[in-house]
């Protein structure tokens, strides 16, 4: 019996399914490899010293990765990069989306440098903002001192022995004797001036050659006197006298009156230009911060630049700010020749520069000032009065207050005494040695030199904490001034 053939169609059929079917099972797996591969290849070349279909090193990638990052660096688009949809909030989310949306390299490395600049300007934002807060709390006054000054008032009006002469009346001729050493005090802060005359008594060999002459506003003349005639100075004669005891001409009056008012719309025009300024991150030593001081505006700061109205009858004076402490004796100050100079002070050695101060793109600032050089520092000043009348100090003064203000107040960048006062003593200024006065005191993190401290006649505060207040700086832990100095008055300040 013979088998029919089967026919050649059903047999190609056969052979060509099952050719399909190994080819199949052959090529799936390699496909599936092969894209298994270059996903690793792609994602994390570090991970594989090999490629199994493009080569054995992942140059190409770390270059175009290297690429990419370093265009970011390049971009200043800051609306780009702190735009809220294209901030993630935490790495976990940056990773979530990069695998949801599949996006690429360039993606990855934009979304990355703006989740990191977000996460610095939160850390900047938050340190600026306590050390915003230490310097406000510094400025004010500690709970143990608010009423200070009331309490004084009140006993200045039910206590006789408050309203006692500070000094016996055969010691007046010493106010203007050219023998004594005068130290003029030009402030409203009871406490300070206590520590400013005590250390002062206390550095020196002579105290019964000092004559201080303590200048106050009328709110504070009662509060002044009361202290020092209840806790008086040995040795030395203290005078509080009041603003309002001068009798100063109107022309003086008037003179005084336009100053202030254009001190004021100084800081006015300065503090509403902090305030519209987006991001404000200072430097704890930015001239800025001044603004939130009150003395950028104090008469009393001012009235510095009138000490030859104030002193008629003095030739020589040492002026001291009320936020320093003396500890060796001034003695000397007085017998130094200032060759023909207004004013002795020591000159900055921190490196500030009259280009901190002023605006040099303005030609009246350019023609007359050299940016690079190096301001004085107030603080301690020996001050030639006999001098200052011979000159147009004063008159040059009020001179640059008027140019300030025709120029839209920018000729100078921040309120305050200062840039006035290098202005005006432009060429009259003597440099004392740099051991008479160490400055920068008083500032959150202060760079400080403990033998430097140790050898200063003068330790000046001009940051914002006193050592003497509870919000007080740490570079003079070993020693309490508040209690050193104050001690015999603190039955009226608890």
């Amino acid at each position: 019996m013979k088998w029919k053939k089967s026919p050649p169609t059903v047999v190609i059929r056969s052979i060509s399914r099952r050719t399909v079917r190994l080819l199949i099972g052959l090529i799936l797996p390699i496909a599936f490899l092969r894209s298994a591969l270059l996903v690793l290849d792609s994602v994390a070349p570090r991970c594989l010293p090999w490629r199994v279909f493009g080569g054995s090193d992942t140059a190409a990638i770390r270059e175009e990765l290297t690429r990419t990052l370093l265009e970011t660096i390049n971009v200043n688009d800051v609306d780009t990069i702190k735009s809220s949809h294209l901030v993630p909030e935490n790495f976990r989310d940056l990773v979530h989306d990069i695998a949801l949306n599949g996006q690429d390299i360039k993606y990855l490395a934009f979304r990355t440098k703006a989740l990191i600049s977000g996460m610095e300007n939160r850390v900047k934002k938050a340190k600026w903002q306590e050390y915003l807060n230490w310097y406000l709390a510094s400025r004010g006054v500690p709970n143990g001192l608010h009423c200070l000054t009331l309490k004084l008032a009140e006993e200045y009006a039910t206590n006789a022995e408050a309203r006692k002469d500070l000094f016996p009346p055969h010691y007046i001729y010493r106010l203007t004797n050219h023998s004594f050493h005068h130290v003029v005090l030009l402030t409203d802060n009871v406490l300070a001036a206590s520590v400013v005359i005590s250390t002062a008594v206390n550095a020196s060999k002579h105290p019964e050659k000092l004559v201080f002459h303590v200048v106050t506003d009328k709110k504070t003349y009662a509060s002044m006197h009361a202290w020092f005639a209840l806790n008086a100075i040995p040795s030395a004669v203290v005078e509080v006298k009041g603003l309002h005891q001068y009798d100063w001409p109107q022309e003086m009056h008037m003179l005084i009156k336009e100053m202030l008012e254009i001190q004021h719309h100084l800081w006015k025009h300065k503090y509403q230009a902090l305030r519209i300024t987006e991001d404000l991150f200072l430097e704890e030593n930015d001239h800025r911060l001044d603004l939130l001081s009150l003395s950028a505006t104090s008469l009393l700061n001012h009235l510095r630049l009138y000490l030859p109205e104030l002193f008629p009858g003095l030739n020589k004076v040492v002026l001291l700010d009320d936020d320093i402490i003396v500890q060796h004796d001034l003695w000397s100050l007085w017998e130094l020749d200032l060759q023909d100079n207004v004013l002795g002070a020591v000159f900055d050695s921190s490196g500030g520069n009259f280009g901190d101060y002023f605006n040099f793109s303005d030609p009246i600032i350019s023609a007359k000032l050299d940016p690079n050089s190096r301001r004085w520092l107030l603080g301690v000043n020996i001050i030639d009065l006999e001098k200052w009348r011979k000159t147009s100090i004063t008159p040059s003064y009020h001179q640059w207050l008027k140019q300030n203000l025709d120029a839209g107040f920018e000729l100078w960048r921040s309120p305050g005494v200062l840039p006035l006062a290098l202005l005006a003593f432009e060429n009259y200024v003597y440099q004392l040695d740099p051991s008479w006065q160490e400055s920068g005191l008083g500032y959150k993190n202060p760079r400080l030199e403990k033998h430097k401290l140790e050898d200063a006649a003068i330790l000046h505060f001009n940051g914002p904490a006193k050592p003497w207040f509870e919000v007080a700086p740490t570079e003079l832990h070993y020693q309490d001034f508040r209690t050193i100095h104050i001690s015999h008055g603190l039955h009226i300040i608890q």
